[in-house]
């Protein structure tokens, strides 16, 4: 049987990314049937990597069949997975989040999680040696991953690791990390094709404060006024977008990678509330600036009040 390597829902560029890399390795080096798949369409950052290493788009799946082998990256949250599983056969888990628990497996499985910015960095620690069999497509993959969740070192979950690593993997390639993190962020900037349902919904995840659900949204650019210039109608399609899903709110997050601070769009007194509580904020309007805010991981998540 063919193991399944498979990141979360809403896939950006760690979750496209990585299962094409521990594809490669469990195929080439392990000797491990694999495939890489993922779980929705990737990002336009994603999909810029995908065509600048010539690499094959992963096809979509929806669910996972019973006892189908499969290794999850890049999450560990169930509610981020395909609905089926906890009947696949998780044989792996390999991330950089916090563990969340829920799901269930068919025996003992080896789970790396470690205090990296990207899973990518800890998928090259695991492969050690063998790291360096990796074609030029495997290690931009890598590197692209690396910047992205790094957003180019300037996000607060920069490790000196992760930077060692892609400063290596760029050495290796000729690349300039700071014009390669460029190019990267100006595919990610470049939203104008996307509803705002589909900006509300690419780079999100579920979250619950307090008893209340969220889908909590960053979109990173270098060019936020384009994001920004359209909070008319996305406040007004959040309120669609969180029927839908089933949560209390969309809360947007347009993080400005190139000064380094985010705003949160504010359509209601529910935000207005989280704002305040949670960033210490004051909030006069549809919408508040937050300074140094960069990462849902370590700033966003961890401080959301109501």
């Amino acid at each position: 049987m063919t193991t399944l390597v498979l990141g979360h829902k809403s896939p950006d560029t760690d979750s496209t990314g990585s299962p094409i890399l521990w594809a490669w390795y469990l195929n080439e080096v392990k000797g491990v049937q694999a495939e890489a798949v993922l779980t929705g369409e990737p990002n336009t950052e994603a999909a810029f990597m995908l065509e600048k290493w010539s690499l094959t788009k992963p096809r979509i799946i929806a669910d996972l069949d019973d006892n189908q082998a499969c290794v999850i990256v890049d999450t560990n949250n169930p509610a981020e997975l395909p609905a089926n599983i906890n009947g696949a056969d998780v044989q792996a888990i390999i991330d950089h989040h916090k563990l969340v628990g829920g799901l269930e497996t068919k025996g003992p499985i080896d789970i790396t999680i470690r205090p990296l910015a990207c899973t990518a960095t800890i998928m090259l620690d695991l492969m050690g040696d063998d790291a360096a069999k990796m074609p030029d497509a495997i290690k931009g993959a890598a590197l692209t991953c690396i910047l992205s969740d790094t957003l180019g070192y300037r996000s607060p979950t920069t490790t000196d690791h992760d930077k060692a690593v892609a400063d290596k993997l760029a050495a290796d390639l000729g690349l300039d990390v700071t014009a390669y993190a460029d190019e990267m962020f100006a595919a990610k900037s470049d939203v104008s094709a996307f509803s705002d349902a589909e900006l509300l919904r690419m780079d999100s995840k579920e979250y619950e404060v307090q008893g209340t659900k969220f889908r909590v949204s960053v979109l990173e650019t270098t060019a936020p006024a384009i994001v920004l210039d359209r909070k008319a109608s996305l406040i007004d399609s959040m309120k669609s977008v969180a029927k839908e899903d089933g949560v209390a709110q969309v809360l947007l997050f347009v993080i400005d990678i190139l000064n380094e601070e985010a705003t949160l769009l504010v359509p209601n007194d529910l935000v207005k509330t989280v704002a305040e509580k949670s960033f210490d904020a004051t909030v006069t309007g549809d919408a508040v600036v937050l300074p140094g805010v960069m990462s849902r991981k370590k700033q966003i998540i961890p401080n959301l009040k109501l």
